[in-house]
């Protein structure tokens, strides 16, 4: 034996412990960023803003990979009286710290037998891998010059790569993946299509405090919540479970899992592999895991707002289905705010029949702590919005939602849905205005003998665009006061809705008046000159002057309170 071997000091196994280092990013309230371990995400949370990963998803992600913990280091709330006292209390810390010991072994993303939601022996039949760009959502297949990584994702740090593989879990494309030895679903090779990530099916919903101590406890729903199936007795997290193999879950846990929020929250639907040196991650092998279709899953999954599908139920030959309902890119969050507050179509229950939207149970959550007098009425929450959107067979993320809007928690009160009404109506009257508006460009191109089509969407977006901050300002504004007395006045004051929409209407009227305004100072000579047009109902002259008188004409109609001859019964 040479003196060299004597001396050399025996090598150890890699490690990056994420219960002690550094990787989950935030803002914290002084507004630094900075990256947290697990431990110390705890810790810190009252002094953190919020969580700011690489891409919106990834948040949403990370916040439901921190919601098991808790879950599952509390093993609850099991009652809406033990949320009290966390309210009421700070984070238990020491309980938290024990249970990220206990599992500190299943926290090691680089272990050799159980490293983090990973499988340790993940091999393919010819052994190979593939580059980073895999995993990392944020360069795009195709378009790497619309990325921060124009030559792909060719190293990872290890607190980044634990971040995506988080993300992957959860929002992974659909496609044709690596075929991993002892799956018995590939087929020469390959892994055929088994559908996106999770959290990729969702219209992504949570409920974002002024903290992230206060994020993660209104998301904390409470095991004995009305209309989730949850098995308390079973439901574990990724982690506790047994280290998952290639192979996915079958027979009755396939059929009965997830058993609850902690084992859906950590689903690990891909099978991954991390390969690594001393200096950081440079490839993953990536290959699908345990499928969980999406149609009925209302009653297990409360992050997202659901939808009836007809065409579901024709196919399928059921009574029932519902499907979530996915973000629209193109839509601000306060143009979907029906869905989210008040989720079921008027008259439905009188009907006897399903509702065709369900609201995120998350929010009826939060208006059940409402109700039982944990947040008061007037108490400020925001809706924050977080999707993905595929293309080509869901095979690649063509874009990511993120947006919030902001209201008081007691137009979330079923007992108070007077208020949520109003807030829907003036949705409804905004999209109206706007379609005049966007009527009214029609029209002016239509004069001038040109295509309107560009011209409305054009106005369209510009009047939403316009009535964006407004509409958000109000809403925040609605069922507020400083004093709850003074707010228990507002809420037993029958007139005090028609009022709020009635200022509502003021403002929509004023900023699409404006727009209005602005589209007619611009217009044409030819259009000011105008032609006749020909339609159905016979023919008719189309000048600007025109197009003007019926556009004013459209928003009083649409508009009605801010009318000198309008009435309450005419309003409603």
């Amino acid at each position: 034996m040479t003196s060299e071997a004597l001396t050399a000091a025996p090598t150890s196994a890699p490690s990056f412990d994420l219960t002690r280092s550094p990787w989950i990013p935030v803002l914290r309230g002084d507004g630094v960023e900075t990256e947290l371990s697990l431990i110390e995400i705890f810790e810190q949370a009252r002094h953190v803003r919020r969580l700011v990963g690489d891409v919106p998803t990834q948040d949403f992600a990370l916040l439901r990979l921190l919601l098991a913990i808790l879950h599952d280091a509390l093993d609850g709330p099991q009652e809406v009286e033990d949320w009290g006292d966390l309210w009421d209390a700070e984070l238990p810390l020491d309980v938290l710290r024990s249970y990220l010991d206990a599992h500190r072994e299943r926290f090691d993303l680089l272990h050799p037998s159980t490293p983090f939601l990973q499988v340790a022996d993940l091999h393919t039949k010819k052994g190979d891998h593939s580059a980073l760009d895999r995993m990392v959502a944020d360069v795009p297949n195709g378009a790497r010059f619309f990325s921060m990584r124009a030559h792909g994702a060719q190293s990872l740090g290890y607190a980044e790569a634990a971040r995506w593989l988080v993300h992957t879990h959860a929002y992974d494309p659909s496609g044709i993946k690596s075929g991993a030895e002892g799956d018995p679903r590939v087929k020469g090779g390959k892994g055929y299509p088994q559908g996106v990530g999770w959290a990729g099916n969702l219209g992504g919903v949570y409920v974002e405090g002024d903290n992230l101590r206060e994020t993660l406890l209104l998301n904390l729903v409470a095991f004995d919540t009305a209309n989730l199936d949850t098995d308390p007795d079973r439901d574990r997290p990724a982690w506790v479970h047994p280290p998952a193999t290639a192979a996915p879950l079958e027979g009755a846990q396939a059929a009965t899992r997830p058993y609850g929020l902690r084992d859906l929250y950590t689903w690990q639907s891909r099978r991954l592999r991390l390969h690594h040196d001393e200096e950081g991650v440079h490839g993953v092998l990536l290959a699908y895991g345990d499928p969980l279709a999406p149609r009925n899953m209302q009653l297990r999954e409360p992050m997202s707002a659901w939808r009836r599908s007809p065409a579901q139920e024709k196919k399928l030959r059921e009574a029932i289905v519902y499907l979530p309902r996915e973000h629209d890119p193109a839509r601000a969050a306060w143009r979907g705010l029906g869905a989210l507050v008040t989720g079921e179509v008027r008259g439905a229950d009188q009907r006897q029949e399903a509702a065709d939207q369900v609201r995120p149970r998350i929010l009826e959550w939060v208006a059940r702590l409402t109700v039982d007098r944990y947040l008061k009425p007037g108490h400020l929450v925001r809706a924050r919005l977080a999707g993905a959107v595929y293309g080509t067979q869901q095979s690649v993320i063509d874009e990511i939602v993120d947006d919030a809007v902001a209201m008081p928690v007691v137009i979330l009160h079923r007992e108070n849905q007077d208020l949520a009404r109003t807030a829907v109506r003036a949705v409804t009257d905004a999209e109206n205005a706007v379609t005049a508006l966007g009527d009214l460009a029609t029209a002016l191109a239509d004069a001038a003998g040109a295509d309107g089509e560009g011209p409305r969407t054009t106005a369209r977006d510009h009047g939403f665009g316009a009535l964006d901050e407004p509409f958000r300002t109000w809403l925040c504004g609605l069922g507020r006061a400083e004093e709850e007395e003074a707010l228990e006045a507002l809420l037993n004051d029958p007139t005090y809705p028609t009022e709020q929409r009635r200022i509502w209407q003021f403002t929509v009227r004023d900023v699409i008046s404006r727009l209005g305004d602005e589209l007619i100072g611009s217009a044409s000579e030819t259009a000011w000159e105008g032609r006749v047009i020909d339609t159905k109902n016979g023919a008719f002259w189309l000048n600007t002057s025109s197009a003007d008188l019926r556009f004013r004409r459209a928003l009083r109609e649409r508009l009605p309170l801010t009318n000198s001859d309008h009435s309450t019964e005419e309003a409603q």
